[in-house]
């Protein structure tokens, strides 16, 4: 089968001739349907040699909807989270669950591998991010409790509910308990990540949502998905949102770029006990000092994807028609122009590659 792989580093992905992977022991294969595109496929194929632990070769691809194809002869087992996949079958549609941890500490066998006790010490983080991935034909899945039923859900809508809506949903998790009603949330960067968060925020919190991007499109997005406001980020926008609020400030922000200057703006509207959840990657940095310009009280997260209990509630709210994913598809084969759009931030929502 044809594959996009990254064969070194510092190049771009090159389609090679693999071999259809068989299932063996607890393997489950899935037939690819739909692979969505992340910034973190752009980071991993951008980074410089040493900055990763993966061994390459590897096919690309983390958040991927299929079918079961094949099982192999030990797939079925008990699940310590509570999950259960027995009974799983060729022919179900599933999503696979993405962050790949040791399979053997305490949060991988309660399903929280997006926090493994042993991550630092792998030479991968999950499919598609030194294991193979899902820009293929088929994808090998090293255990069916990586795997979570998606029913009737479009496979154009599912694979994305695997880092963009479940990252989403862990990172308003975190802050749930201070969005009661007269509460404000803020999100930064209404992109594949951002839009899917002011749905969440929506179904699941009492408080108004914030919107702030630098492209009127996003805002245009942030409304549909349910925002009570959106701005463009200026010099003056922190002022803005604080009037908003009637001078007190927003009691929870989700940064989903992480630059210097969204976390500025971050920081600059929180109110005194607030809650910062940084999700983007931007390459920005706070200076933690007390006393110093943070706000007093300020609690701050660093979401890292989510929990596979968490994954089933997503696709529950998907299924419901709670949250829907803004998609942008394109064919497997031109996966290249995907990654130069999504590159040039060109995509509107989610990209998503699927079979020719």
């Amino acid at each position: 089968m044809r594959a996009l792989r990254l064969t070194a580093w510092g190049e771009p992905p090159a389609w090679c001739e693999v071999e259809r992977p068989v299932p063996r022991g607890a393997e489950v294969l899935v037939r690819v349907e739909a692979t969505g595109l992340c910034h973190s496929d752009l980071h991993v194929v951008g980074a410089a040699p040493g900055v990763l632990p993966y061994r390459l070769p590897f096919t690309l691809g983390h958040e991927i909807a299929g079918i079961v194809e094949a099982l192999g002869p030990d797939a079925d087992g008990p699940d310590a989270d509570g999950l259960d996949t027995d009974g799983l079958a060729a022919g179900d549609r599933v999503v696979v669950y993405g962050p790949w941890g040791c399979d053997s500490c305490g949060r991988c066998a309660s399903g929280r591998a997006n926090y493994c006790d042993r991550r630092e010490s792998l030479a991968w983080h999950g499919a598609g991010l030194g294991r193979d991935g899902g820009m293929a034909e088929y994808v090998l899945v090293p255990s069916a409790r990586h795997l979570a039923p998606t029913g009737d859900l479009a496979a154009g809508q599912a694979a994305p509910l695997s880092d963009a809506g479940l990252t989403s949903y862990h990172a308003v998790a975190g802050m749930r308990p201070a969005l009661g009603e007269g509460t404000t949330a803020v999100v930064i960067g209404v992109g594949g990540l951002g839009h899917l968060a002011i749905q969440i925020l929506r179904a699941t919190t009492a408080g108004r949502v914030f919107a702030v991007d630098v492209r009127e499109e996003a805002l245009a997005l942030a409304h549909r998905c349910g925002a009570e406001f959106g701005t463009l980020l200026r010099d003056d926008t922190a002022r803005v949102l604080r009037a908003r609020t009637a001078g007190s400030g927003a009691d929870a922000v989700l940064d989903f770029v992480g630059s210097s200057t969204s976390l500025t703006l971050a920081t600059g509207v929180l109110r005194p006990g607030g809650e910062l959840a940084v999700v983007g990657s931007g390459g920005g940095h706070l200076t933690v000092r007390k006393p110093g310009a943070l706000p007093p009280g300020l609690r701050l997260s660093l979401p890292f994807w989510g929990t596979r209990p968490e994954l089933a509630d997503v696709i529950s709210l998907a299924r419901s028609g709670a949250i829907h994913v803004e998609t942008e598809p394109f064919p497997l084969s031109a996966a290249q122009e995907a990654f130069d759009r999504l590159r040039g931030g060109r995509v509107r929502g989610r990209a998503v590659l699927v079979p020719d």
